[in-house]
C-alpha cells in the first residue's frame, strides 16, 4: 500500500502534527505502508497565470508543467493520499489554492477513479470543516472514489495538544481510511459528482477534434471512451443514478446545442 502525504501549508504547524498522528495510527494498522511526503512549501510552484492552456491544449502545455507533472506522477504512483492543509480565513492557504488552480482542468477531465483520500485541516477557531469540505469536493471532482474528512478546532495557534476526544476521532478516521484502501472498495459517486461529470461530458461534444473551437476536453472524452458513459467504467452505479446521469447529459446537450466555449485563436 502506497500513501502520498501532502503538506499543503506554508509551515509545519498544528495541522501537520495532526497528520503525523494519523500517520502513526496507520503504521500501527500496517507497518508495511510505503510513504512519500510532498511539501508544497519546498516546491516553489509559480502562481497559476490563468492562461487556459491546460483547458485548451492539454496540461502538458502549462508553463509550469514540469513541476506540476511531478506532483501528478506522485499521485499516480499512490493508492491514496492524505492532504493536510491549515484553515486560513475559512479556506485553504494560498499555497494549496495555487496547486488546485494548476490542476483544476482535471475537473473537466477526471481520472483518479480508484484512489482514496483523507483531508485534514485545523484552525484556532471555526471553519476547518469548510476547508476539508472544499478539498474533498475538489478531489471528488477530479475522480477520487472516496474522501474522508478530519477537521479539527485547536483553540491554539502554535501550542496545540491533541485532546483525548480528538485522539479518538483520529483513530476512528484513520481506521476507516485504512480499511477502505486495504479492501479496495469502490463507492458509487454522489449526485454532486455525477452532475459535473455528465454536464461536461455533454459539453465536450462542442469541442471535439475538427470543431470550430476544438479543445483538449473533446479529445479526452473521446479517447477515454467516457462520452458514452454515465460515469467511469468499473465504478458501481445504482440504476437511479444512471438515470440521473443520463438526464444531466441530455440537459448539457440541450444547453450547448448552439453554443461553444470560445477562445482567441
Amino acid at each position: 500500500m502506497k500513501i502520498l502525504l501532502v503538506d499543503g501549508g506554508p509551515r509545519k504547524g498544528n495541522t501537520w502534527n495532526i497528520a503525523m498522528k494519523v500517520r502513526d495510527e496507520l503504521n500501527k494498522l500496517s507497518p508495511d505502508i510505503e510513504w512519500k511526503e510532498l511539501h508544497l512549501s519546498d516546491i516553489n510552484l509559480p502562481l497559476c497565470i490563468g492562461c487556459s492552456m491546460c483547458f485548451r491544449k492539454g496540461h502538458s502545455y502549462c508553463p509550469h508543467n514540469e513541476m506540476v507533472q511531478e506532483i501528478l506522477n506522485s499521485i499516480d504512483e499512490s493508492d491514496g493520499i492524505i492532504y493536510a492543509a491549515p484553515t486560513y480565513n475559512l479556506s485553504v492557504p494560498a499555497i494549496s489554492k495555487n496547486l488546485i488552480d494548476h490542476i483544476c482542468y482535471a475537473l473537466h477531465r477526471p481520472r483518479y477513479f480508484t484512489k482514496k483520500a483523507l483531508v485534514i485541516s485545523s484552525t484556532g477557531g471555526v471553519g476547518a470543516s469548510k476547508t476539508t469540505k472544499y478539498l474533498a469536493g475538489t478531489l471528488a471532482g477530479i475522480g477520487f472514489n472516496h474522501c474522508f474528512q478530519l477537521p479539527v478546532s485547536t483553540s491554539s495557534w502554535n501550542a496545540y495538544q491533541i485532546s483525548p476526544k480528538v485522539k479518538q476521532k483520529i483513530e476512528r478516521i484513520s481506521k476507516k481510511f485504512y480499511l477502505d484502501l486495504a479492501f479496495k472498495k469502490l463507492h458509487a459517486p454522489s449526485f454532486g459528482v455525477l452532475i459535473p461529470f455528465n454536464l461536461i461530458r455533454g459539453m465536450s461534444i462542442t469541442c471535439r477534434p475538427g470543431s470550430e473551437y476544438e479543445a483538449a476536453d473533446g479529445t479526452f472524452w473521446q479517447q477515454e471512451g467516457y462520452v458514452d458513459q454515465v460515469y467511469a467504467p468499473g465504478i458501481p452505479l445504482p440504476f437511479y443514478k444512471k438515470l440521473f446521469g443520463k438526464l444531466m447529459y441530455q440537459i448539457a446537450i440541450s444547453a450547448f446545442k448552439n453554443k461553444a466555449v470560445t477562445y482567441k485563436k
